[in-house]
């Protein structure tokens, strides 16, 4: 029997959960809670088998920390992620921090059951769709340029230091701090495997970025 717990803070996904577990001869779910804190206290003292995770949470430490103390606490049990994200980046975030499976709330009933149970076997779970759309995007990044995978704010960043302008300046024609985008700087030189403004400047007008 897998015995399996839900931390989600909707009612009404935790009950439908427990509907779709209840018609299983080889599922069931022992016990529900609401947030991190609650669940963490519940896993302290019980073991479960499979724990269903949502990962967005209105107070509280987020799914991914959640996660993290999970795998310190419990890492014979394994996570599997029920989230509303049905982008690539967050099931690759979740499945890089430790989660065994990552589904998308609305999934059919099958795919949730096959999940549970590809985790509690010690497999490890992904839609087809997702997985088709994950090798496709890691696919596109191989060719996209560095500078690319920014985001839109270090990429302003990247512009405008590369243009000559100081941090100082930077700040105030973005309205950040200058230490904020000193910041930036760090990860942008870090994205792009450089190590200082000259190689930044060369960067940007290899790549036609300034003129």
């Amino acid at each position: 029997m897998i015995r399996a717990i839900i931390c989600d803070d909707h009612p009404i996904v935790r009950e439908g959960v427990r509907l779709v577990l209840n018609d299983t001869k080889d599922i069931v779910l022992e016990d529900e809670a609401t947030n991190g804190h609650d669940l963490l206290e519940k896993i302290r003292t019980r073991s479960f088998d499979v724990i269903i995770l949502d990962i967005s949470y209105p107070e509280g430490p987020d799914g991914l920390e959640i996660l993290s103390a999970i795998k310190a606490e419990r890492a014979a049990s394994a996570v599997l992620v029920l989230s509303m994200h049905t982008e690539e980046h967050s099931a690759v975030r979740a499945l890089r921090d430790g989660a065994d499976g990552y589904v998308v709330k609305g999934s059919g009933t099958a795919e949730l059951l096959a999940a549970i149970r590809k985790v509690a076997a010690g497999g490890k779970y992904v839609s087809p769709e997702l997985a088709e759309r994950l090798a496709a995007d890691l696919e596109s990044t191989r060719i996209k340029p560095a500078h690319e995978l920014l985001s839109d704010q270090e990429y302003k960043v990247l512009c405008r230091l590369a243009a000559g302008r100081s941090l100082s300046v930077t700040a105030r024609e973005l309205g950040l701090s200058p230490s904020t985008v000193g910041t930036y700087r760090s990860r942008i030189l870090k994205k792009l495997g450089l190590t200082n403004n000259a190689e930044l400047v060369r960067y940007a007008l290899q790549n036609g970025l300034i003129e």
